[in-house]
């Protein structure tokens, strides 16, 4: 989690595959396989020479939507497409509270390990 927060709070516009696969904690080429097979979600734009993709924050919000309901839940891609369609918006919130929250533990965690 430390990961997300320094590269979140440096206020870029936009960030490389592997930092975004840094920050969800996956491999570059599952990022780029999510990017293909959420196209309507994901569109990652690309440098000047064309070859490397980056990310703006809304691709990277659905990327960490994408992560939850497939690695966190263990939902089809399918599945996840099917939920993202229906209930984008309230999906939005619940994936930023559960990041929320699972950086709240991680600093109880660390205070409880200081102790």
């Amino acid at each position: 989690m430390e990961n997300t927060t320094e590269l979140q709070s440096e206020d870029k516009l936009y960030y490389t595959i592997s930092e975004v696969a840094a920050m969800l904690g996956e491999n570059v080429s599952l990022i780029r396989f999510w990017s293909d097979t959420f196209p309507k979600y994901v569109r990652p734009k690309r440098t000047q020479n064309k070859k490397n993709r980056i990310y703006d924050k809304t691709a990277i919000a659905n990327l960490r939507l994408i992560h939850q309901l497939v690695k966190e839940q263990g939902m089809t891609l399918e599945g996840a497409a099917r939920k993202m369609a229906a209930n984008k918006e309230g999906l939005d919130r619940r994936s930023e509270a559960i990041e929320r929250l699972k950086g709240v533990r991680a600093e109880l965690q660390h205070m409880y390990d200081l102790l």
